[in-house]
């Protein structure tokens, strides 16, 4: 082959991959420009790769109509681009021509000039070596890889991706819906933090609309420009540290916890050029404040996709050239610091996930979702139930079930982000306890988002919920925030299901305009959205009414709330509020069917 073709295919292959990264450096006027023309064959495959590294274009209030929009059509085009690129990539591999592969990096990163060099060549350093060794030991065909890589293929096509858990051979009992307990029992108070992205380099003043996937960090603005505000932007910028110190101080001050339930996320997004030293700083210094601003208080924490380097990776036990010690070890330090008990180490070092008793019959497990996701590209190897540990929740579950304890599950990512067998495999998991698990608490969105779980056989049935509580951070395009819940209490045959819940953000344009910070608490949920109670019938209800009057005001309320008050209702149309309502009911990733009770698109 000659050395030329070479190259041009690596570029080729490079550019697909690369592109999946600079998702974080679209523009709003691109945005824009896809949703006026969605069906665009650019903006078609423009959207596919962006959304394999999707954090900055998922924020957009817009990109839940796009997906939806766009979610059955094929993109065979970025597939036969991608055919090219892998089977070069095995062979150059396979003759040790390495330097070809960095040729072809070079020359990409100088001469695409829609992402900025610096990131792009550190995006490289960062992940091309793993996209490598995934090409050469992933059990797929150059096709599957590719078909994979951008969707043209549900993953369930795949049966080195089909797997099942075992469950005890135990019948299932009885479904037990949860019932409302006396207005005078006991409750409990959880403070719900999630996602706080500490930029450690922000900079107020700085430029921040600027060509990086993160600002506010140096630069003068541009004529004509604001500059990064004193307290946090809501542009494409994390918080500084004494905006994420007020937010926490005040939260302390206003909700009465009784323990704290911690979701992950705490770097920044400058995930181009971290460090181990980076994300052991972030993790230490951000938990010390938490332990000095919430003395005597546990912390039930979740581990989340950012606190890895390179950001997502989180290799499994049979990659030998790469391993996560590092972090688990820190994480088991800092974590039983925070209030975890000491029997928890073991269990977190082995894989960040852990159960342990929260009260006299409330169990708390810790999931540990980055062995659930795509963009942990290691998955791509060998994705069956990564350290078992699905099979390790059905035990606990079993044994919670057996011990007539109910179970609080926390993690980062929410199921219905995971690949397909894990997502399904953990359907079956929440539908067999259902009557065990009586509450589920997950961040990653950075927006507010619920999720409601369908019975298998009977899907009109509701069976669970989960939360998916706000970021403190502002990227992007959200105001800070946090989430309280109002929880059936300590004692005898209580519920532990969540009876009411509140969300607090703080009002950055006003706290920018007046330089001191402006809390104030966005909604109750059962006032705002006149509900009796929070249990999974009460939210299928809410479903069914806002699909009755999707494109009306109670619609509207929710994707404001979905904001953070960014914005209203009035910028969400009725293809956007579709898409909300479709996350809501979509429990289980690549599930054709969860919303075809929802009014169509128009």
């Amino acid at each position: 082959m000659l050395k030329s073709s070479c190259v041009f295919a690596l570029v080729i292959f490079f550019a697909i991959n690369i592109l999946t990264f600079g998702a974080r450096s679209i523009t709003q006027e691109l945005t824009e420009s896809i949703l006026k023309d969605p069906r665009n064959d650019d903006h078609r495959k423009l959207l596919h790769a962006f959304t394999g590294y999707r954090h900055r274009f998922e924020q957009s209030p817009n990109f839940k109509e796009l997906r939806w929009n766009l979610r059955n059509l094929k993109i065979e085009g970025l597939c036969e681009l991608c055919d090219l690129g892998v089977p070069v990539i095995r062979l150059l591999l396979e003759l040790n021509e390495t330097a070809l592969i960095d040729e072809a990096v070079s020359f990409f990163c100088k001469e695409y000039k829609l992402l900025d060099e610096a990131v792009c060549l550190g995006a490289a350093h960062e992940y091309i070596s793993v996209v490598f060794q995934v090409v050469q030991l992933a059990p797929l065909t150059n096709k599957q890889i590719c078909a994979l890589a951008f969707e043209c293929q549900p993953q369930r096509d795949f049966p080195v991706f089909s797997w099942n858990v075992t469950f005890p051979d135990k019948p299932k009992p009885t479904p037990q819906p949860p019932k409302p307990p006396s207005p005078d029992s006991p409750k409990l108070n959880i403070l719900h933090l999630s996602d706080i992205h500490v930029d450690f380099l922000y900079k107020p003043g700085s430029q921040a609309d600027c060509s990086q996937p993160l600002c506010c960090r140096q630069g003068q603005p541009a004529p004509g420009h604001v500059g990064a505000g004193f307290w946090g932007d809501y542009r494409n910028c994390d918080i500084p540290y004494w905006t994420a110190e007020a937010v926490l101080k005040y939260a302390a001050a206003v909700e009465k916890a009784d323990f704290i339930y911690y979701t992950g996320d705490l770097p920044a997004h400058n995930v181009w050029n971290q460090s181990r030293s980076d994300q052991l700083y972030s993790l230490n210094t951000i938990n010390q404040m938490l332990a000095s601003i919430f003395p005597n208080k546990t912390f039930y924490s979740a581990v989340g996709n950012h606190e890895a380097t390179p950001c997502n990776l989180y290799p499994t036990p049979n990659i030998k050239t790469d391993n996560i010690s590092w972090l688990y070890e820190a994480l088991a330090d800092s974590w039983i610091k925070l209030g975890l008990p000491e029997d928890t180490r073991q269990s977190i070092e082995n894989g960040a996930f852990y159960t342990t008793l929260i009260r006299r019959g409330l169990r708390l497990i810790s999931l540990n979702m980055n062995y659930c996701t795509s963009d942990n590209y290691w998955l791509v190897i060998n994705s069956t139930d990564p350290l078992g540990q699905l099979q390790w929740l059905i035990q606990w579950l079993q044994y919670a079930e057996d011990h007539e304890e109910k179970v609080h599950i926390i993690g980062h990512q929410p199921p219905h982000s995971c690949m397909a067998a894990f997502s399904w495999n953990f359907n079956k998991i929440v539908n067999r306890y259902e009557n065990t698990i009586a509450g589920q608490f997950y961040g990653h969105a950075h927006s507010e988002e619920f999720m409601v779980f369908y019975d298998e056989v009977d899907n009109q049935r509701p069976v669970s919920m989960a939360y998916i509580g706000p970021s403190i951070t502002t990227y992007s395009y959200l105001n800070p925030g946090y989430r309280a819940y109002t929880i059936d209490g300590d004692y005898p045959g209580s519920s532990y299901w969540t009876l009411d819940y509140h969300t607090v953000i703080m009002n950055l344009t006003a706290s920018n305009m007046q330089n001191t910070t402006v809390f104030l608490t966005e909604y109750d949920a059962r006032d705002a959205y006149q509900m009796n109670t929070l249990f999974p019938n009460d939210w299928n209800d809410f479903i069914q009414r806002l699909e009755k009057d999707i494109d009306g005001p109670l619609m509207g309320s929710v994707y404001q709330y979905s904001t953070k008050s960014y914005q209203n209702g009035t910028q969400c149309d009725h293809n956007c509020r579709r898409g909300l309502i479709c996350d809501f009911k979509t429990g289980r990733s690549e599930d054709p069917h969860a919303c075809d009770s929802v009014p169509p698109f128009i």
